[in-house]
């Protein structure tokens, strides 16, 4: 799974690497800086392609936009009632009826440096504890993983502004990953970002399977225990990590 990432794109940067437009509002004062420790329902950083307007003979442009991490399909009746939608199995996304229609209509792509994954290792005393790991390319560049976005509208506030949320794709473990977790978000490398924002297509099943290729550029390393607590964020987090250090230990 993909349940916290490091995200240090700037919106503004971000439109310019992708050739899009940055619709985030950030500017001035509101501008958000990096974030080492990125968790569920935190507003954050996506890429869409849409129409101009909406308007279906328009042009399609790539747009950056912020939503909330934890997808809320259209027909939920409330926000927070139930765990949130952080990610969407790919095997299972085209028939579970919570992400179906926004993989054939709103797919997106989530930049990231990089994710962290836990392991449950035994500590010296022989109780367990959870180990964080860092995935991210060894080039320092940045990826995209597979998303699938949503509009959800209050049913009890129909002239509130819609609330736009997001999942990440995960897909079986392959390669090394597979040594730190079962589960993996699924990177999407460039030449198919294009074909996987269509919003004219209807998805593309081919495209959401792993790129060997884009795997095997992924660098894991131990890191500090201090990610575990969504308190903590900064650039230390991503410090190697000997295991001479605390860990979180299950009771």
């Amino acid at each position: 799974m993909c349940g916290r990432y490091v995200s240090t794109a700037d919106p503004a940067t971000l439109a310019v690497e992708l050739d899009a437009l940055d619709e985030t509002g950030d500017s001035g004062r509101d501008r958000r800086g990096p974030d080492y420790n990125v968790a569920p329902t935190t507003e954050v950083l996506t890429v869409v392609a849409r129409h101009d307007g909406d308007d279906p003979d328009g042009p399609v442009r790539r747009r950056v936009r912020r939503m909330r991490w934890g997808l809320v399909p259209p027909f939920a009746e409330e926000v927070g009632g139930s765990a949130p939608l952080i990610n969407a199995r790919s095997e299972s996304v085209a028939t579970k009826p919570s992400f179906a229609r926004s993989l054939r209509h709103k797919r997106c792509l989530v930049p990231m440096d990089g994710w962290y994954e836990w392991q449950v290792e035994p500590a010296p005393d022989g109780r367990p504890r959870k180990v964080p790991y860092f995935m991210a390319p060894a080039d320092g560049s940045r990826i995209c993983m597979a998303g699938v976005w949503a509009e959800w509208r209050d049913p009890r506030n129909p002239k509130a502004p819609p609330l736009s949320s997001t999942a990440i794709l995960t897909a079986q473990s392959v390669e090394q990953l597979g040594n730190v977790h079962e589960r993996m978000p699924l990177i999407l490398p460039a030449e198919r970002w294009d074909a996987w924002l269509d919003p004219d297509s209807l998805g593309h099943p081919d495209l959401i399977v792993p790129s060997l290729e884009a795997i095997s550029a992924i660098e894991i390393r131990r890191v500090s225990a201090k990610v575990n607590s969504i308190r903590n964020n900064g650039p230390e987090l991503l410090q190697p990590d000997d295991g001479a250090g605390d860990q979180m230990v299950l009771l």
